[in-house]
């Protein structure tokens, strides 16, 4: 009796507290889940504000460990993948900064910054595609940001597509009408385009903003020389060999002069070139090309003329074989 007792009392307590276990068990792990959630929460936010305090006093090693320590946290913060991304950026480690911000595109995908600095990332490491892909992503969260539209319009330079180039550069500058580099990005996009009259346009505009870089000023001699305003051009040339000689600042010299007619003082300019860089070897053609004309105009009499042309033009196939008019120019002499 006292067996059998025994047993329906054992029965009876599992029948009745499994049951109630069951419930309370869950209705405690869902409590507890939601305080542990809510802890992690709050311990990854902490992190996350340390590390920005820590970044803000330059203490870059200490706020990258607390941006991380976020992320074992709470691998969906955002702000931890952007805040170590950063800093990794800042540092340009662009590989580890592009993978933070991915995952931080991957956690907050309708938010701006996530997106434009993946886009920026891609675009340091060369991934231009990807990059251009990302921008746009950026400005369809934000369209009238003006970095974003700089940076992609230099991205599609990059690829060679220069009317996507122009529409984005020409919106860059339309956000901010008095940033020198936005004119000099819109005035090489015309320029690839084709639209060399706008162009010099752009790049004087730019001009007048910012100061004469190597980089604006060799963009406007090319230009200018597009458009036969040889003269300006080698002016403006002249003014990037006094800031910062250079074998191509020489070569482009020795261009504009013998479009003018200047053919000693140009031939002057593509030897000057050619010291300066040996394996610059659009200056040895215009070296052949000036001595070709002396032999010419010699009535083929001058040997000397010839023999050097002809040393100078092998000189530049030897640098660089694709070049089937200087091949044939060769061939002819």
């Amino acid at each position: 009796m006292m067996k059998t007792r025994h047993a329906v009392t054992i029965l009876a307590f599992s029948a009745l507290l499994t049951p109630g276990l069951t419930g309370c068990r869950g209705g405690g792990n869902r409590a507890m889940t939601a305080r542990t959630g809510a802890r992690s929460d709050t311990r990854a936010t902490e992190a996350v504000d340390l590390g920005a305090r820590l970044r803000d006093q330059g203490l870059l090693d200490q706020a990258l460990r607390e941006f991380e320590r976020a992320i074992e946290i709470n691998p969906t913060m955002s702000t931890a993948y952007m805040g170590a991304g950063d800093i990794y950026r800042e540092r340009g480690d662009y590989q580890s900064a592009e993978a933070h911000y991915a995952d931080a595109v991957r956690t907050a995908p309708g938010e701006f910054d996530p997106n434009y600095w993946h886009g920026y990332a891609l675009q340091m490491l060369d991934r231009i595609t990807e990059a251009v892909r990302a921008y746009l992503r950026a400005l369809s969260i934000r369209p009238d940001d003006f970095a974003a539209n700089l940076n992609l319009a230099t991205a599609y330079l990059q690829l060679g597509e220069n009317a996507q180039a122009v529409i984005y550069a020409e919106r860059a500058v339309r956000i901010k009408a008095d940033d020198g580099p936005a004119r000099v990005n819109l005035g090489a996009a015309y320029a690839n385009a084709g639209r060399h009259g706008e162009a010099i346009a752009q790049y004087e505009a730019a001009a007048e903003m910012m100061p004469l870089t190597t980089e604006l000023l060799l963009n406007l001699a090319e230009s200018q020389g597009k458009v036969g305003r040889h003269a300006e051009m080698a002016g403006t040339i002249r003014e990037v060999i006094r800031q910062s000689p250079s074998a191509m600042a020489y070569e482009r010299l020795g261009s504009a002069l013998f479009r003018m007619g200047g053919y000693d003082d140009a031939l002057d300019a593509f030897r000057m070139s050619t010291q300066l860089d040996e394996g610059h070897y659009p200056a040895f053609n215009g070296i052949g090309v000036c001595l070709l004309n002396q032999y010419l105009w010699s009535n083929k009499q001058n040997i000397t003329a010839l023999d050097e042309a002809r040393n100078a033009l092998r000189r530049s196939l030897q640098i660089e074989r694709n070049q089937p008019r200087i091949a044939e120019l060769l061939t002819r002499y």
